[in-house]
Parts: structure tokens; sequence; C-alpha cells
């Protein structure tokens, strides 16, 4: 694919995907997105892949209510809404939280490899931000920083580094142009792959859903399970939660979290379990059987060696629709290679392509966490997509999504010529303030509006374990 394709109209990229996605192209009429390029300094279309992504994913939220009761619904979403909202920002009593740990970033490295001379690091979890400084036969913990680090990475390649990472279970990328990573072995496995996968993973008849009333919300009584982490699916379940769906959040208690979790857990309940634990299995084997969606984002494989993969949980709980979230795509050499979006732009180009097109400086991180985020939307669209083929169809179904597939489909957007002429962002006009578990918590509106029920989060976030592991009871309570 080249670096300089023409910028692509929101409403002609809506309908692409619309249609990659299988859905018919009347649904779009009753679609407005407002707004046009740039809305954040990048040379990349990243408002117009939020704007787009927010979009379809509400449509086909709307689109299975519409199958549930018969309401035609209208969605308008406006782009700098929808791209502050993936800017991931927020604040708990009045303080700004940082996203990302010291050591976490890009590095030059030593070693004469031309254009791939720099590594990005991921320490957001003490555990990788150890395993890194062991690799590099430094101390591990805190106190060990950045400049100890560059000293270190002087007698490494950036390519040597990344390939002892991986294969020591570490997430680390070396910096790549676009045309070496369309050249590369995986690259050219994420291109042959569609930006979103749904398939059959079972037989079984149409699973009725519960009756929805004409004024609730499109996903009101869908249980969603939500084995995720780390943004993209967190943001995905976020979003079906503002639909309506009653979701929750399973997490291990013996699992580091970060303090986005605060942000990504609104409209969840959020429960302990540990699945290696004869107990914790039995009790989420109990909740599985109800639920109508599973999301999950754990290294490939990790649920599959636990019994729990796409085919075992579709056999257990016929009817299911599997949403699995992954770094490099389930195809090629990097297929079970771990990966965080800040790593992903790295290894596939688009720090040197953000670094050509401002003309200065390092390599440059677009932004914002834009194939997170993405991806988070394409997560609640593959779901919702997958739901009503179940209801049409029968059977369990597999959805797949991965960050360098969305890197591959935002690069197809093209480029935003004077992208860097934007003023810095301004979140509070579209910002709100709540009480959670994690203390008053500022974050933004979802940008999504609909013409007859709500967007919301009606659950306050909440620290993970705060509730059983059980379903709601009753479906009395506010829609």
């Amino acid at each position: 694919m080249g670096t300089d394709a023409a910028l692509q109209p929101p409403a002609a990229a809506l309908q692409a995907l619309w249609q990659a996605a299988g859905l018919e192209a009347p649904a779009l009429q009753r679609v407005a997105l407002e707004g046009v390029e740039p809305v954040l300094p990048s040379s990349f279309a990243v408002g117009t892949a939020a704007q787009v992504c927010t979009a379809a994913a509400a449509l086909a939220a709307v689109e299975l209510g519409r199958l549930r009761n018969g309401l035609l619904q209208r969605v308008a979403v406006a782009m700098r809404h929808a791209a502050l909202e993936c800017c991931t920002w927020f604040r708990l009593d009045g303080r700004s939280v940082p996203l990302w740990d010291q050591l976490s970033g890009l590095y030059p490295c030593g070693g004469d490899e031309g254009a791939v001379g720099w590594v990005r690091i991921h320490a957001n979890f003490a555990h990788h931000r150890d395993g890194a400084l062991r690799l590099l036969g430094l101390p591990e913990g805190p106190a060990t920083d950045r400049a100890q680090a560059q000293q270190a990475l002087r007698g490494w390649t950036a390519l040597q580094f990344e390939q002892s990472a991986a294969e020591a279970g570490l997430v680390v990328a070396a910096l790549r142009r676009f045309e070496e990573w369309d050249h590369h072995p995986q690259g050219r496995a994420v291109a042959s792959q569609p930006v979103l996968r749904i398939e059959p993973i079972g037989d079984g008849p149409p699973r009725r859903l519960p009756r929805l009333a004409l004024d609730a919300r499109p996903l009101h009584g869908l249980r969603v399970l939500d084995l995720t982490r780390i943004l993209a699916g967190p943001v995905g379940t976020r979003v079906l939660a503002a639909h309506g769906a009653d979701v929750l959040l399973v997490n291990s208690p013996k699992l580091p979290n970060i303090e986005a979790l605060a942000e990504t857990s609104r409209g969840k309940l959020t429960a302990h379990a540990d699945l290696r634990d004869a107990a914790d299995r039995r009790a989420f084997d109990a909740v599985l059987r109800d639920a109508h969606v599973l999301v999950q984002g754990y290294r490939p494989g990790g649920l599959q060696a636990m019994g729990y993969g796409a085919a075992a949980l579709a056999e257990a709980r016929p009817g299911l629709v599997v949403v699995s979230l992954s770094a490099y795509g389930p195809e090629g050499p990097w297929a079970g290679r771990r990966g965080f979006d800040s790593l992903v732009q790295t290894a596939t180009g688009f720090n040197a392509a953000e670094a050509e097109a401002f003309g200065s400086g390092p390599p440059r991180a677009l932004p914002m966490q834009i194939l997170d985020h993405a991806s988070g939307q394409l997560i609640a669209l593959g779901a919702c997509v997958a739901l009503a083929r179940q209801q049409q169809r029968g059977g369990s179904w597999h959805v797949q999504v991965s960050l360098a597939a969305t890197g591959h489909w935002l690069r197809g957007l093209g480029r935003v010529a004077n992208g860097f002429d934007v003023a810095a962002p301004e979140f509070a006009p579209y910002a709100e303030s709540r009480d959670s578990g994690f203390g008053r918590l500022e974050a933004l509106r979802h940008s999504v509006r609909l013409s007859h029920t709500p967007t919301d989060w009606l659950r306050p976030s909440m620290p993970p374990g705060t509730h059983p592991l059980a379903w709601p009871a009753g479906r009395g309570r506010r829609r």
C-alpha cells in the first residue's frame, strides 16, 4: 500500500467499512457525520477513523435493536468529539492521571541499521518494565531511569533487541518504515486479512433475545462477558454498555491493572475470577451459560490453554458470540506476538511516517492511541453484526480484530496535507463529572447521539472485584 493515498471523505470510508462487515447500504442514510479533518495534529486521518468506527458501531447497535423491536433510529457523530474521546482523557478527584511509565517510550539504539535504529519499550506493567531492564542488564524496579536504559541500548541494534525481547515474552518493537513493514512477512499477512473477520464456529438454532421495549436502549438485556484489560477491549465493551448491554468485567485477582481502568470501566459490573482455580471456574462457567457475547483480549493462546478458546466456548455455550482481539492478527509469523497500540504504531511504520510529515525531530507517535480506540469500536461493531447473524441464521460466531489490521485500514483512509495546523484540543466542552469507586471521575461523554434513546453509562466505574460473579437479577431497573 502506498503512503500517499488521497484522503477519503468520512461518508465513503463509512460505506466501505459497513460493506466490509457484510451489511446493507440503506441503513447508512440514517447517519450524520459532522466535521472535517484535521481535528488533532497528525498527517493521518485519525479524526475520520475515530468518527467512522464510532458511527459504524452505533449504527450496528441500533440495527440490532431494530431486529428486536422495529424501531428505526438515526445516528449522529461529530468528528472532533469522537477524536477527543479516543485520547483517554480523564481526571480523578481533580488529578490528571499519567498514562505512561517513565521507562515507556522510544529509544535510539546502537549499530548501523539505516532507518531501523529505534526501539519502543512498553513498561506500563511492572513485570514488562522489569523484564526489559533485566534484558538490558540493569537493576529491576522504578529507580532505574531512562538515561540508564538509553546507555544500555547503545550495545544493541533495534532488531536484535526486538527479537530478544519477543523470545523473552516482553513487549518491545523496532521502528520500521512503511515500505519495510510492507515487505515484512507479518506485514504481508496483515495486508491479506480483512479489517474485521466474522465467521461461524458452531451450529445451532437462533437464540431468542430478551424482549425490547420501544423506549429501551438497543442492547438492553444483552449480557456481555468482558475478559479484556488494555485498552481496545475495554473500550469496545464500554461502547456496548453505552447502548444498554449488561457488561460483566472479569479480572484475575493476580494480575495488575492500570489507572485508565477508572475511565474504561464506566457502565460495567466488575468481578474477580481466577480461571486456574476450580471454584472460580465453576462460577465463571455459570455466568457463561447465560452470556450472549464474550470479548477477550489476552495474549494469543492464553485462554485456549485454559480450555476457553473460541471453539470450546462455542461448544459450552451454543449461540455465543466470541470476540478475540490480538496485536498482529491470527495469521503470519507474529500471530502469537504480544503488543500494544504504541508498539504496533512503531513496528508498522506510523512513527517514521508521522515524523517525515512533520519535517523534523525524532520518530513521532500519533496524537492518540487510535489503533486501540478504533479497534474497540470494531469490537462493538463485530459483536452487534454477529449477534444479528445469530438471530437470523443461528449458530455460534467468532469475531476477530487486530491492532495491526486496524492500522492497515487507517493507512487506506489517506493522508491529511495540513494535519499539523491545528490548535491543542480542548476537552472541557465534552466532559462530565460523576462519582465512581475510584473517586470523582471527570471524563468525556460518549460522542454518539441517537434519535430516540440515550447513549450513557448508568453504572459508575468501580474497582476490580467490587461485584459478585453473577448477572444482575431482574429487568425492572432503568433501561
